[in-house]
């Protein structure tokens, strides 16, 4: 038996990186899975290869009537949606007085809007079934602080708010809210975010406890734990995969 047999799973920014490593362990573990994403050709193509137990579809996490319609879809197709993976996530630098208004919303757009639309848009699906799990992915940066990244660092941190409020609002229809908190990943974000650049973030990876950046099936595993009934009496919580980048305070050396 797969961890998760019988559930129906939507993942966000799943064409790629943590959201793609997710959808493979779903997968492999028992679930349907719609594979959510703007990146249409990378996320038709992941499909194909994940089978009849998972496929594509748009959606831009910011529109709520995308939002409306790809969960109805989903559940017309798989059945009810049980398991929430918001994923889809950007990431911007730049100091806080050169930071543009338009780059500021269009960061909170997509990482907290999307999150909050997510969450609403499949809650009454899970409140009627009885039963779901929601796992928003947040980021050490919404733990501590980091230069450059103000509006990254708003967002993430509005996502862990927002998943204990939906903990304590849902926790009485038997829906779980979890917050996950990445540290650095080998993934596509940052070269996105720098125009396409590819940056060597070993030097970084040095500088946590474990020597090295995180792997996005080390973020997939955590989340599949989370999506699955071994973790039935964790909701409202801060999951950490960091490699211990949080575990120490400004005067350390």
């Amino acid at each position: 038996m797969g961890r998760l047999d019988g559930k129906v799973a939507l993942i966000t920014g799943a064409a790629r990186g943590q959201g793609a490593a997710a959808a493979r362990r779903f997968v492999a573990e028992g679930a349907k899975v719609v594979l959510a994403d703007v990146l249409d050709d990378e996320g038709k193509t992941l499909a194909d290869e994940l089978g009849d137990n998972a496929y594509f579809r748009h959606l831009d996490v910011s529109d709520e009537d995308e939002w409306i319609d790809a969960v109805a879809d989903a559940t017309e197709r798989f059945g009810p949606v049980t398991v929430l993976v918001n994923n889809a996530g950007i990431l911007h630098f730049s100091p806080l007085v050169d930071t543009k208004l338009a780059d500021y919303e269009r960061i909170i757009r997509v990482n907290q809007f999307g999150c909050f639309l997510g969450m609403r848009a499949v809650a009454p699906g899970m409140i009627a079934a009885r039963k779901g799990s929601i796992v928003n992915l947040s980021s050490i940066e919404g733990l501590a602080a980091a230069k450059m990244v103000i509006a990254y660092t708003a967002s993430k941190f509005a996502v862990r708010g927002m998943t204990k409020v939906a903990a304590m609002e849902l926790g009485e229809h038997g829906i779980r809210v979890n917050s996950v908190h990445p540290g650095v990943i080998d993934t596509q974000m940052l070269p996105t975010a720098l125009g396409g650049i590819q940056v060597d973030t070993s030097r970084i990876g040095k500088r946590v406890a474990l020597q090295r950046n995180g792997q996005a099936e080390e973020i997939a595993n955590l989340v599949l734990f989370l999506a699955s009934d071994e973790s039935s009496y964790c909701t409202g919580a801060e999951f950490v995969a960091d490699g211990g980048a949080t575990t120490t305070h400004a005067l350390s050396f």
